[in-house]
């Protein structure tokens, strides 16, 4: 298929926002391929959820699957890390998501993996990717934005793991960076910036191991007419500052430097208009087919307090499968 560029793409979510037309829309992490397409005439091999939202009927599994992976080594993981550290050091950024492309096996096919992960937020996109996320991008309802940013994870079954994870010195300034780049993402579009929730935990089924993840909620008013031009809003603060970093600029081109492979959609965005509100997934926990091949893309959140080790098993952690 023919994905549109950024300039087309957005131009053509403004058109579908100002006639109110329901539709569905996919951002690439570089907003160079879009998509978007009226609900009305979806294609029928693209599903989604979002929340309450979905085009599939649920199903429950019945059938046992096999699950591996295989992860990066840690030297090659270790080296990435050590060019991020010094970009910090010299104050080209002050926090980077980095990322990596994992090779995965397992008995179920993408669409099963789909039809049976549990989360909030799933898109299967024509046997070519799918994602099961935990994480809102940002939700336009009422003339008020809201945006979620993700930062900060923790093993659930450890010995007071809340208290940990919202204590670590090196979490919460990752999660204040974060917080404090989303504010000025919503200031550009928006008035009346406002954090609502700070730093609260949630827990998510992470394969055989149960995550607690911190998040935080901030909200914006928006112009009276923000349906006439959703896709020009939606491109003045992408990319989701959770998932590259901050400075923004600096840092993806630090990115797209450091990483060993072309992110494409895994970070991106996907969301839904239904005609009054739009609610936006960010696209992590992100699974592609390539040449019938499975990769599993991951990462996290690094800052000059990052300690290898945890960075690395974090980036595994990641890697699962959340199926019942």
């Amino acid at each position: 298929m023919t994905w549109l560029n950024k300039e087309n793409g957005f131009e053509h979510i403004n058109t579908l926002s100002k006639a109110r037309t329901p539709f569905l829309f996919i951002t690439s992490f570089d907003n160079q391929k879009i998509f978007a397409q009226p609900l009305e005439h979806l294609d029928n091999d693209i599903f989604y959820k979002l929340e309450d939202w979905r085009n599939y009927p649920v199903k429950k599994r019945t059938k046992d699957f096999t699950f591996s992976k295989f992860p990066v080594d840690f030297n090659t993981y270790k080296k990435a890390l050590a060019e991020v550290l010094e970009e910090i050091r010299s104050g080209n950024t002050y926090l980077l998501n980095l990322t990596f492309r994992t090779p995965i096996e397992s008995s179920f096919t993408l669409k099963e993996i789909f039809t049976y992960a549990r989360a909030k937020f799933k898109l299967y996109f024509k046997d070519e990717f799918i994602c099961f996320s935990p994480e809102r991008f940002v939700e336009l309802k009422n003339n008020t934005i809201a945006t979620y940013p993700m930062k900060g994870t923790i093993d659930a079954h450890l010995p007071n793991a809340k208290e940990t994870i919202l204590a670590d010195k090196k979490e919460m300034a990752e999660h204040v960076m974060i917080v404090d780049l989303m504010r000025n993402d919503l200031g550009i579009i928006g008035s009346d910036i406002k954090v609502e929730k700070f730093r609260y935990v949630e827990k998510i089924k992470a394969g055989e191991k149960e995550l607690l993840q911190v998040s935080s909620k901030i909200t914006a008013k928006l112009p009276s007419d923000w349906k006439d031009n959703a896709g020009t809003l939606l491109s003045q603060i992408l990319p989701a500052g959770s998932i590259s970093g901050t400075p923004k600029k600096s840092t993806l081109n630090i990115i797209n430097h450091v990483e060993n492979f072309d992110r494409e959609f895994y970070t991106g965005i996907f969301g839904v208009f239904d005609g009054e509100s739009l609610r936006s997934g960010v696209m992590i926990r992100f699974i592609e087919k390539e040449k019938g091949k499975l990769f599993y893309k991951s990462g996290g959140g690094i800052t000059i307090d990052s300690d290898a080790k945890s960075e690395y098993e974090e980036l595994i952690d990641k890697i699962y499968l959340p199926l019942d």
